[in-house]
């Protein structure tokens, strides 16, 4: 974990998303906290994350989700150094569907 975000206020952020039911109220809760490009963002590195998991190069994650190679690379190193956030979202993604 990372301990520069630890604080009251983040703990309280992720305890009300922990409350969200369902995509719907995923897009309502999300779409009035954060702004339509940081959902993009958020969205895009999952994508790339996913992509890296499953053994695409870079090249081809860029043209599919147009990620800079910054991008990339920062989201290839917290799967391989990061705190396994990724890896246990995809592990409990994959269990429900």
């Amino acid at each position: 974990m990372n301990d520069r975000i630890k604080t009251e206020a983040v703990d309280c952020l992720f305890k009300a998303v922990l409350t969200l039911e369902n995509i719907e109220e995923c897009y309502a809760f999300f779409g009035d906290v954060c702004t339509v490009n940081e959902i993009i963002s958020i969205a895009q590195r999952y994508e790339v994350a996913r992509m890296l998991k499953d053994g695409k190069t870079y090249i081809e994650i860029s043209e599919t989700t147009k990620a800079s190679t910054a991008t990339i690379s920062r989201v290839n190193r917290a799967l391989r150094y990061g705190n396994d956030g990724y890896e246990l979202a995809f592990k409990r993604q994959k269990n429900t569907e």
